[in-house]
């Protein structure tokens, strides 16, 4: 999680730029683009797509919301048309966008009527389910063990299901 904090910081630095802008990253030459994330050390896990992930989010804000990220929330009148908004923009799925809408009303304080809802369990005040609950080394533990113990429910749920996993007790007719 916390290099993925840097890589903004990062792509702006190889930009050339104390800051990012939607417009300029839109029209940046895809090639030269992927190249600024492919760099060592590369910005992500999949540096290639997510350079491309990247540049058609903000061609969409620029031909969405005029570039202005913010945009995309500051105007939400309510949490189901944020989270509407949110899952309109490229890469972002479902849980995405209801994390993105808890960091935004619980980091930022954008509260459109009804945000908690729409983000729904990510929105519940006082849980530490993800990034939208880090606020601190303390929370990001609480984090880091709650996403430990889902996988292992879930690696558990799965292995439940996997034929033979279960033992049949034989019995033998006398």
């Amino acid at each position: 999680m916390e290099w993925a904090f840097t890589g903004p910081y990062t792509l702006a630095e190889r930009m050339g730029s104390d800051d990012l802008d939607a417009g300029r990253i839109a029209a940046y030459d895809p090639d030269a683009f992927t190249e600024l994330f492919t760099a060592k050390p590369a910005l992500h896990r999949y540096p290639g797509s997510m350079a491309q992930r990247v540049q058609q989010l903000c061609q969409f804000l620029v031909a969405e919301y005029d570039g202005d990220a913010s945009a995309v929330w500051r105007t939400a009148a309510t949490g189901d048309g944020l989270l509407e908004r949110l899952n309109a923009l490229p890469g972002f799925g479902d849980q995405k966008a209801r994390i993105f809408l808890a960091l935004l009303g619980k980091q930022f304080g954008v509260r459109p009527t009804g945000w908690r809802e729409a983000a729904g369990p990510y929105g519940e005040a006082g849980s530490r389910r993800s990034v939208a609950d880090i606020t601190g080394p303390e929370s990001l533990v609480e984090v880091r063990a709650y996403k430990q113990e889902a996988k292992a429910a879930a690696k558990a749920a799965q292995a439940a299901k996997k034929p033979g996993s279960s033992r049949k007790s034989s019995s033998r007719k006398k």
